[in-house]
C-alpha cells in the first residue's frame, strides 16, 4: 500500500509530465498520448509511468520509443519545475485497460444480443 507522500508524488509527477506533453515535447513520434497514472517507489527514486495512446499497434509503439527517448529532457523538466530532493527514474508503459474495456464490453453486448435478451442490451449501453 503506497503512502500518503507517494500517493501525493504520483499526483504531482502525473500532471506534471502531462503538461510537459502538451506544452514541451516535439518529437514527431509521440502520437496523442495521455499519463493515466504513475506509481512512484518506496524511496521515490522509480517511477513508472503508464501511457494510453490513440491510434494503431504501430503508434503506440512510436509513442513509447519517443516517451523513451526523450526521458532525459522530460525528467530535466520535472526537476526544474518541481521541489523533491531526487528527481524519480522514469520508465513509461502502455495502458491498454480502456481498450480491453471496450473490447469486454463489445463481447457482453455481442452475447445478449445472441442470446435474444434485448434487456440486457440494453443495460448494456
Amino acid at each position: 500500500m503506497a503512502t500518503q507522500r507517494q500517493l501525493r508524488v504520483n499526483n504531482l509527477l502525473k500532471q506534471e509530465i502531462a503538461l510537459i506533453l502538451q506544452r514541451d515535447i516535439e518529437d514527431p513520434l509521440i502520437g496523442f498520448a495521455t499519463i493515466t497514472d504513475v506509481e512512484v517507489s518506496a524511496d521515490l527514486r522509480h517511477a513508472k509511468v503508464f501511457v494510453s495512446v490513440l491510434g494503431d499497434q504501430e503508434s503506440k509503439q512510436n509513442t513509447i520509443r519517443g516517451l523513451v527517448r526523450g526521458r532525459k529532457f522530460i525528467r530535466g523538466l520535472l526537476g526544474d519545475r518541481i521541489a523533491l530532493r531526487t528527481v524519480p527514474q522514469l520508465t513509461f508503459h502502455l495502458d491498454e485497460t480502456a481498450e480491453q474495456a471496450l473490447r469486454i464490453e463489445t463481447l457482453l453486448r455481442e452475447t445478449a444480443e445472441e442470446d435474444g435478451d434485448p434487456n440486457e442490451a440494453d443495460v448494456l449501453e
